[in-house]
């Protein structure tokens, strides 16, 4: 349930208002000094820092519990803890037994009937991608070291568009200019008016959706495994356990609808180092669910924040009458701002998963 990886393991435990989450990690190569300045650094991004974002700010004072001496990795698991310190239990009080609109409230109170008892999104909350990115960091750190590097940027906010990669030709700086920026985009002058319709959804008490773009490069080819361990299922499985996540795309994805064969099949030649590439790059670097050596493309639809201060209508499970409500606390107008570090963070892990399952399946032969 709360495990993952098949190469690379982890399993994550805790809530959003639990006194601490838990992240074990297993498989990690022996040997391996963790590089913490880059985990905080990775951290920093996603915490909140302005108007834009939840007042709720947690310091991510993590602990290395087991797996670490001097610094380098034993080859045990690797437990690291984050407290929990930032808390306002008192935020939910008032909805102890009504389920808040696009939360998981019902469907989790059926399954999990002690539920409601709980403060915040417990383990549906978006607080718990802590965890992903310090992740993302370590596998970051590995797949940087062979070569491999991912960059995202938001693509749209609500009706407010950046442009979109260019999946032929995806360089190297250009992936490191995103990784230095906080509010990463290709087209900079997009950022003020982004900034304006998340500032116009806050004030009006509500909330704006967006896309994020990432780009994967230096992947070598063959990397995935056919049918259920494909790059696609790898990812798509692990962005959607994102919090607010609803939609994930490779290539040109839905866009494929409207396309001929004949446009999208991306025709070989051999380039001017003898390197076999495509002449396009429709397909996102990705076929049979085994990498190309192109540009891997993919985009994560992240929705608008469900906590909004907007009257909604629910009902009270207790009286079974109905009810409006709003919801007070801490939130994102718009989760896409913070979430494209973490998108950026989960791809790194997946794609740390899915290499060394190929390095293991060399070694083998």
């Amino acid at each position: 349930m709360n495990t993952i990886g098949q190469n690379v393991k982890i399993t994550i435990t805790g809530e959003s208002h639990s006194d601490f989450m838990s992240l074990v990690i297993e498989g990690l190569p022996i040997g391996l000094r963790l590089d913490e300045t880059l985990i905080q650094t990775q951290l920093a991004k996603r915490r909140p820092h302005d108007e834009l974002t939840t007042a709720r700010v947690e310091n991510d004072h993590y602990q290395i519990t087991t797996g670490l001496f001097a610094g380098s990795t034993t080859g045990g698991p690797v437990t690291i803890v984050v407290p929990n310190e930032n808390v306002r239990k008192e935020d939910y009080q008032n909805l102890a037994s009504i389920p808040r609109p696009g939360h998981a409230d019902y469907p989790a109170m059926i399954k999990y009937p002690d539920f409601m008892k709980k403060t915040g999104g417990g383990m549906f909350s978006g607080r718990m991608t802590v965890l992903y990115v310090i992740i993302g960091s370590i596998a970051k750190q590995i797949l940087n070291g062979k070569g491999i590097f991912v960059g995202s940027h938001i693509a749209q906010i609500h009706n407010i568009k950046d442009r979109l990669f260019k999946p032929e030709i995806i360089k190297r700086a250009l992936i490191d200019r995103l990784e230095a920026a906080d509010f990463p985009l290709l087209d900079d002058s997009k950022e003020p008016l982004m900034r304006a319709e998340v500032l116009q959804a806050k004030a009006a008490d509500d909330s704006v959706g967006g896309i994020v773009e990432t780009a994967i490069i230096g992947l070598p080819v063959g990397v995935g495994e056919p049918l259920f361990d494909s790059v696609e299922s790898v990812l798509s499985h692990l962005l959607f356990s994102i919090p607010a996540v609803k939609g994930v795309e490779f290539g040109d994805g839905f866009s494929f609808v409207k396309t001929p064969g004949s446009v999208v099949s991306d025709g070989y030649f051999y380039n001017a180092k003898g390197k076999i590439v495509t002449f396009t790059n429709h397909n996102g670097g990705l076929l049979g669910g085994l990498s190309t050596g192109m540009p891997v493309v993919l985009r994560t639809v992240i929705k608008p924040t469900s906590s909004i201060g907007i009257l909604q209508k629910s009902v009270n499970l207790k009286t079974k009458a109905p009810v409006s409500i709003t919801v007070s606390g801490r939130h994102d107008p718009c989760i896409t701002i913070r979430g494209v570090h973490i998108v950026n963070a989960t791809v790194y892990f997946g794609i740390l998963d899915l290499v060394l399952g190929l390095e293991a399946s060399k070694a083998r032969k």
